[in-house]
């Protein structure tokens, strides 16, 4: 239920109104999503819950871990319209990353997944979150943002949390330390290079064809938009160096 957002009811209308809201915040946030064919609810699936819980099963196997499986979990869902919160598409997106699949189905079944998520509900509870995204920010003070902020505002809370110690620095805008970010990563958006490295969308336009044909970097279309990924991985393995996973 998201009342705020016009989202409840039954499963099927449900996901129509996820759908429709997903869309529209694509066009803020510049992120693709799928909606042709999102079902993310059934009779039988009626909570975004055991997506939680999955990655807290990710994150035994370390945080690195976690954070790869959390990210291709979120791209499956939204970029995807994959339904993640059954366990065999969990479990698909754990092969994926390169999880052992056998520890993450374990601590889904013997319930060490469900207490790390329920340790997770009760310090939301304790800084009286309600709304999610929710960053929690610990430096020289400590800081909640109850909300999507732009990248400028994370520079902000950043900078005051560190007491103005913490200072970006701005990455070269080059085709090569673009495909740089993107073998790190394994795969990202156009928005996430523009951002990250401080480019209009004309002069990424003008490095794009450079990092496509010089930097073993390729296209892949998903749903309203589409990610630069790594070619040359083979399927479902990880390079050991950078972390960044095929699928």
């Amino acid at each position: 239920m998201d009342t705020a957002n016009g989202i409840g009811g039954n499963p099927e209308r449900s996901n129509a109104q996820i759908a429709a809201h997903w869309l529209e915040a694509s066009s803020r946030h510049g992120m693709p999503v799928k909606t042709a064919g999102f079902r993310m609810f059934t009779e039988q699936d009626v909570s975004t819950w055991p997506m939680c819980e999955a990655f807290e099963a990710a994150k035994l196997q370390g945080e690195a871990a976690g954070s790869r499986y959390l990210r291709r979990l979120r791209e499956a869902t939204a970029a995807e319209a994959r339904q993640t919160n059954r366990v065999e598409v969990q479990a698909e997106v754990a092969t994926e990353v390169g999880l052992d699949l056998g520890r993450f189905l374990g601590a889904l079944r013997d319930g060490t997944a469900r207490a790390a998520f329920e340790a997770d509900l009760a310090e939301t509870a304790r800084y009286r979150v309600r709304g999610f995204p929710a960053f929690l920010f610990e430096g020289d003070r400590q800081m909640m943002v109850p909300g999507w902020l732009p990248y400028e505002g994370f520079r902000e809370v950043l900078g005051m949390v560190s007491g103005g110690e913490l200072v970006e620095t701005a990455p070269p805008k080059t085709a090569e330390a673009i495909a740089a970010f993107i073998r790190r990563h394994g795969r990202v958006a156009d928005r996430e290079i523009t951002v990250t490295f401080g480019l209009s969308d004309q002069a990424w336009g003008a490095l794009e064809p450079e990092v496509l044909q010089a930097a073993g970097i390729e296209v892949e279309p998903a749903g309203n938009g589409r990610f630069l990924r790594v070619r040359g991985l083979a399927v479902g393995t990880c390079d050991p160096t950078t972390g960044a996973c095929s699928i």
